[in-house]
């Protein structure tokens, strides 16, 4: 038996491997929840739904853009059709322009704010009114970053959107807190995932330093932050909300 044997979950941004969204879906579905994996890249979702069911567990996949309401509306009329309910939403989907204050422009300080923040408004908002809708006692899932808790240099717009992600979700915890529903978020460190693996090539100098200063010694694998999602998923954390979950290889206790 599985930890979230038959529950229903939304995970944003999925398609990329190694990603955090790809490890996210995969291990809600070794633990037996029906797993919806959506990404702008719907080639790349589809993928990942198709590993999942090759491997015995239940998955969907299409193409959704988080930053557009009209596609956040489709997606949960979609699984309210298919499913009657979600469960778990996991606000994955995210990008990083990582540039000095002097080279950031508006466009790259909105783009960010616009994927990392306005998403996890839009998804939360319309989680909590499915499950609000139909007595689902669920969990929100957001991620932000270690770079939301301190000064990391050429993130100063990725760090703003998310660090406005802990104060909304802290603020959605208090709201939702009585009907059962449960918002927390998620704070990786440095994880050997594409993403990463690009910001290395925009901010290379910044990147080695990083490495470095990870009391562990080692950059962590997407699996972590799987099993801190699966966590907060899952019954595990039942009182638990409107909290920070930090995996970092105790890079910010520096």
């Amino acid at each position: 038996m599985g930890l979230v044997d038959g529950k229903i979950c939304l995970v944003t941004g999925g398609a990329s491997n190694p990603g955090l969204g790809h490890a996210i879906a995969h291990k809600l579905a070794n633990e037996g929840a029906t797993v919806i994996v959506t990404d702008v890249d719907e080639k790349g979702a589809a993928t990942t739904a198709a590993e999942i069911v090759s491997e015995g567990g239940k998955a969907e996949a299409w193409a959704q853009d988080v930053t557009d309401e009209s596609a956040w509306n489709a997606t949960l009329e979609q699984i309210r059709t298919r499913h009657d309910r979600l469960d778990a939403l996991v606000n994955n989907a995210g990008i990083a322009v990582l540039k000095p204050l002097p080279d950031l422009s508006l466009s790259d300080y909105n783009r960010q704010m616009l994927v990392n923040m306005t998403s996890v408004f839009l998804g939360t908002q319309k989680a909590v009114a499915i499950m609000r809708d139909t007595g689902v006692r669920g969990s929100i899932v957001n991620m932000s970053s270690v770079a939301a808790l301190v000064g990391v240099p050429a993130c100063s717009a990725y760090a703003a959107a998310k660090g406005g992600v802990i104060g909304f979700t802290k603020t959605v915890a208090a709201e939702t807190a009585l009907d059962g529903i449960r918002c927390n978020t998620l704070h990786p460190g440095l994880i050997d995932t594409n993403m990463q693996r690009q910001s290395s090539i925009e901010n290379p100098e910044e990147y080695v330093k990083l490495n470095a200063a990870v009391p562990m010694g080692f950059m962590g694998p997407p699996h972590t932050i799987a099993d801190a999602a699966l966590f907060l998923v899952s019954d595990l954390s039942s009182y638990m909300t409107g909290a920070q979950m930090v995996i970092d290889g105790g890079l910010i206790n520096q």
